[in-house]
Order: C-alpha cells, then sequence, then structure tokens
C-alpha cells in the first residue's frame, strides 16, 4: 500500500526542487554569459546575467521558506554542458519553458490546495519572471537563428531586475511598480 504524502512533505518536497532548479539555472546562467561574452554576444550575456540574478532571488525566496518548514537547501548544483551560445540560449529556453507550462503550475496547484499563502506567492513571482525570461530567450534566440550582429544581441544591454520576486525587464521604465509583486520599479536593480 502506497505511503500517502502531507501536504507539509509535498510542500516541502516542492520547494527543494523549485530551489534546486533556480540555484542550478543561476549558476548555469553566469557560465553562459561567460561564453556569450567571449564570441562577442554582448547583449545576450546580459541577459543570462539579469536572469542568473533573478534565479538568484527565486532561489533566496524559495529557501527561506523551506527553512521555516524545517527543509534542507544543501545540494550540489547539476553539472551543465557549455556549449556554443546559440546552443547555451536553446538550452536556457527550454529550461525556463518547462518552469512556465509544467513545474510551476503543478507545484503553484499543490500549494494553493495547502493554502500556504507564502509558497502561493513565491510560486507566483517566480512563474510571472520565467514567462518574461522565456519571452526575451525566444527574442535572442531568434536573433542569433537570424545571424543579426546589427542587434541588441550583441550590444550590451541593461536588464531590469525586481529585488523581490525575480520580475527581469529589458525596459527601464516599464511601469512604477512591478507588476508581479507591486515592489517599486525605483528598487530594481540593473544588470548589464
Amino acid at each position: 500500500m502506497p505511503a500517502v504524502v502531507s501536504e507539509h512533505e509535498l510542500l516541502v518536497e516542492n520547494l527543494c526542487t523549485a530551489f534546486e532548479n533556480e540555484c542550478t539555472a543561476r549558476a548555469r546562467y553566469i557560465t553562459f554569459a561567460e561564453v556569450a561574452d567571449g564570441e562577442g554576444w554582448h547583449g545576450i550575456a546580459s541577459l543570462f546575467r539579469a536572469t542568473a540574478r533573478a534565479e538568484g532571488v527565486h532561489a533566496a525566496n524559495h529557501g527561506r521558506i523551506l527553512h521555516q518548514l524545517g527543509g534542507s537547501t544543501e545540494f550540489l548544483p547539476r553539472p551543465t554542458e557549455i556549449r556554443a551560445t546559440i546552443h547555451n540560449v536553446r538550452t536556457a529556453l527550454a529550461a525556463e519553458l518547462l518552469e512556465v507550462d509544467t513545474m510551476y503550475p503543478v507545484f503553484l496547484a499543490h500549494a494553493r490546495e495547502a493554502r500556504d499563502i507564502a509558497v502561493v506567492r513565491a510560486f507566483t513571482w517566480a512563474l510571472a519572471a520565467e514567462k518574461t525570461h522565456a519571452r526575451l530567450f525566444n527574442e535572442a534566440l531568434a536573433l542569433l537563428e537570424l545571424g543579426l550582429e546589427d542587434s541588441w544581441a550583441t550590444m550590451e544591454r541593461d536588464f531590469c531586475v525586481c529585488p523581490v520576486c525575480g520580475y527581469t525587464s529589458e525596459n527601464p521604465y516599464e511601469a512604477e511598480t512591478c507588476p508581479a509583486c507591486y515592489c517599486a520599479w525605483s528598487r530594481f536593480e540593473t544588470c548589464h
């Protein structure tokens, strides 16, 4: 007879998975940024750095709740194959889409069933940011596939990252507040 997993155990398990994914993504994107800079794709390198910062915000949010629920944040990041920037962007896009289409929606449903407001908030914020990451990586991939070297892909570009939820934007004046968590836009960090 299979064991029944309590709501608390499922939340901790989901938070651990999300925490590990975000930490691994952060490390991966830092390395991908170095490769992109080396290949002359400075705008894409800026996107990788901004996304790495956002993933760090998500990991910190998940980690705080994990500690409160008695979970552990100790783990070893999964190794990532480092290749040319076009392949690295495809890898990043696939990872972001997995989080947007599968991981966070499932985890959010569990958190809502458990009525854990803190977990719902953290997962909702992460999902909103991951959607922007997927959109930006999709745009970067199109520029790479078309070989458009006279585009933002080759020029250093600033991206704005919310320090509370990790929402990421290419527009420095998008709004007065973060569309995900309502943090003042003036508090956003500029990554380049």
